[in-house]
């Protein structure tokens, strides 16, 4: 299955499933190639699935042949680019800089980790690029956000992944 993640206008970008249109969030620093930590920028490149997380007191357990698990209280995501934990998924509390992956807003409900700069990571290149339903905002921090029945419908599909182009 061909998925592909273009920038639309502004904040926003169309991503492609078998050529089907579908809206999607990108990050406030548009799509860029030479993605850095903090810049809120989506990088460019193809962008594996590496595994689902969802919350069980929130929603359904979604079908996939993904890796999946259940976030607790207690999960994080490690942001610092000084930290050995960088861009890694971590157990709270945490001694470096990271993101509470149990939110009180809807974003992380269905959350899919994609493979940026994890194999291997290198410090300063980004972190937490996540696939996850869209923020009140309208505007993602650097990862791609779909509404959660097409979320749903992505991870289901037996897609591998996201190329991210910017043009």
């Amino acid at each position: 299955m061909l998925v592909i993640l273009r920038h639309g206008e502004g904040r926003t970008g169309t991503l492609f499933v078998n050529n089907h249109p579908l809206p999607a969030l990108i990050g406030a620093g548009g799509i860029r190639s030479d993605k850095s930590e903090g810049d809120q920028a989506t990088p460019t490149g193809f962008l594996p699935f590496r595994q689902v997380f969802y919350r069980a007191d929130r929603v359904v357990r979604p079908q996939t042949r993904l890796r999946i698990e259940a976030l607790s209280p207690d999960d994080g995501w490690c942001d610092d680019p000084d930290h050995r934990d960088y861009n890694r998924h971590i157990s709270l509390p945490h001694e470096g800089r990271h993101e509470r992956l149990w939110r009180e807003d809807h974003c992380y409900d269905l959350c899919v980790v994609l493979g940026w700069n994890d194999d291997p990571v290198v410090r300063n290149r980004g972190s937490a690029i996540f696939l996850h339903m869209p923020p009140e905002s309208g505007v993602t921090e650097g990862c791609i956000a779909l509404k959660e029945a097409l979320l749903r419908e992505l991870i289901a599909s037996g897609a591998t992944g996201i190329e991210v182009q910017a043009g």
